[in-house]
């Protein structure tokens, strides 16, 4: 698509919102981008504060309004507005109240921007995702979430640590729930194209034992908690994880992005859940057949149960 012709709305703009905005004009991902937010002053506020440093970045519009007649014409929508998770709070805890607030949202920016492709980064992702595609009728290769997309740069940066390699030098994949139940495809991974399993340090031996593989997944899986603990919300990584999905559909890249998407899970039913799939210009292009164990595999099932058990809890199966 033609960048003088793109446009990116963003449905909140809080600390994700914003962040996700500001990743995505550093990054050039529009030609024009939009804010939306029933707070007036809020929404404004941070349009203008964008807008004002544009010069830095690449040539872009930037609009903000309460009125939902901004998101019009938009290439993409990314919804960012829920609930917010306090400290000691599950994300799965913010499910009832996160699924009546799209009731609310989404058809208004269905009938706004009905050719969008709509990509949902709020808590709990992929209940809500789930919630918001049986109540929308979308076509689920248009609507998606964020997914696990933030836990596997999360899982890829401390295995780059670990084993002191570049991070774009680490392919893995955190799957399943963006959650408690998150699975680590351990089996997978590879720095360099060597297997994670046998890369060895300096000194000759395998770093990736089972006891660092179990702290690093234990680590990943608890980092949403420890940053909301001390600066009270995330929002960086969130919004640079948002911004390059993003992106992927704006450029048609085809990258492969573990996104929360609509599957037919085995003995489980249908939920949205995290696998590596193909985004580009279309959303949700195809899924990626990423070989598992039989341990990843027990654990995506386990996943996916917990998944459709919490979906069936607020009402959205």
């Amino acid at each position: 698509m033609e960048a003088k012709t793109s446009k990116v709305s963003i449905v909140g703009a809080g600390a994700v919102g914003a962040t996700l905005a500001y990743a995505g004009l550093m990054r050039g991902f529009a030609r024009t981008v939009a804010l939306y937010d029933i707070n007036k002053a809020k929404v404004e506020a941070e349009a203008l504060d964008l807008a004002q440093g544009v010069q830095f970045m690449p040539e872009a519009t930037v609009l903000g309004s309460d009125d939902v007649s901004v998101v019009e014409g938009s290439d993409v929508v990314v919804i960012t507005a829920g609930a917010k998770q306090q400290p000691g709070q599950s994300r799965m805890d913010l499910a009832g109240a996160t699924i009546g607030l799209m009731d609310k949202v989404i058809p208004p920016l269905i009938e706004a921007a009905p050719n969008a492709i709509y990509i949902l980064v709020t808590n709990p992702v992929d209940v809500v995702t789930y919630a918001a595609l049986k109540k929308s009728g979308m076509d689920p290769a248009r609507m998606f979430g964020s997914g696990t997309v933030l836990d596997s740069s999360r899982l890829r940066h401390q295995i780059a640590a670990e084993c002191d390699v570049a991070i774009g030098n680490v392919h893995a994949y955190v799957a399943g729930e963006h959650g408690d139940t998150e699975v680590p495809l351990w089996s997978s991974a590879t720095i360099g194209g060597l297997p994670l399993s046998e890369w060895k340090g300096r000194d000759g031996e395998v770093v990736m034992t089972d006891e660092v593989r179990e702290r690093i997944h234990h680590d990943v899986m608890r980092s949403a908690y420890t940053i909301i603990e001390g600066k009270g919300a995330t929002n960086y990584a969130i919004g640079a994880a948002g911004a390059r999905i993003v992106e992927a559909v704006m450029g048609d890249q085809r990258r492969v992005l573990p996104v929360s998407t609509l599957i037919d899970y085995p003995g489980v039913g249908e939920v949205c859940m995290s696998l590596p799939a193909v985004v580009g210009r279309n959303g949700v292009e195809h899924q990626v057949e990423v070989p598992v164990s039989a341990t990843e595999r027990a654990a995506l099932e386990a996943s996916a149960r917990s998944i459709r058990e919490t979906a069936q809890r607020f009402g959205a199966v």
